[in-house]
């Protein structure tokens, strides 16, 4: 299976559930994207990564790993999303060490924010994104870059929620056309994390 470079588009504040963001990757080169419920740790970390200048006061978690993988001469290569189950996203860390390689298992959160720690590029497998993609148009693609991953929002005691499966689907009585519909107007309003789940509910349909 031919593996497919993301980038990071933005990381979207949930408009539906408290404490949780949507991490958005985009194509390298394409159209499609591809949203990532997470915890509001984890997107604090990644956002924290991609601006730079801000330094938090003491290290955290994947700054921690970041240093002690340089003090032991361990590269984090690439990260690949390699599968998809009920909505759940797995992932691997290529790391490297003395020309020896080795692969690791990590939740797709804590992969992204340490591959964006190490500047390793990210990819998915392209059965992943024929499955989950998402084509955003062009008025979504500009309202998210205008504030890709703005940290005013970032609440630090908040419980992670990544990837969390709810026992009640409020989707399950609609029909195929009705959650189209509905996951068309949730990328329109940029609420890329209920997008995702309307998505795995029509993915879940498909595949019985």
């Amino acid at each position: 299976m031919s593996l497919v470079r993301l980038t990071i588009k933005g990381i979207s504040y949930s408009q539906t559930q408290s404490g949780a963001y949507a991490l958005v990757l985009s194509e390298a080169e394409g159209k499609r994207t591809l949203p990532i419920v997470i915890g509001a740790f984890e997107a604090q970390s990644i956002a924290i990564a991609l601006e730079k200048e801000i330094k938090p006061p003491r290290p955290l978690t994947h700054d921690l790993f970041k240093s002690f993988a340089d003090r032991f001469m361990i590269a984090v290569k690439q990260v690949i999303i390699h599968k998809l189950v009920d909505g759940v996203f797995y992932s691997s860390l290529i790391c490297e060490r003395d020309g020896i390689e080795e692969i690791i298992d990590a939740r797709t959160s804590d992969a992204i924010a340490l591959a964006t720690r190490f500047n390793a590029p990210i990819f998915a497998y392209e059965n992943i994104l024929d499955k989950a993609g998402i084509y955003l148009k062009e008025k979504e693609e500009t309202n998210i870059d205008e504030d890709p991953y703005s940290l005013e929002e970032f609440d630090d005691d908040s419980t992670s929620q990544e990837e969390e499966t709810t026992t009640e689907n409020k989707y399950a009585l609609k029909s195929l056309e009705e959650l189209n519909n509905m996951m068309d107007e949730a990328v329109a309003n940029e609420d890329y994390e209920t997008a995702a789940k309307i998505r795995d509910e029509i993915n879940k349909r498909k595949s019985k």
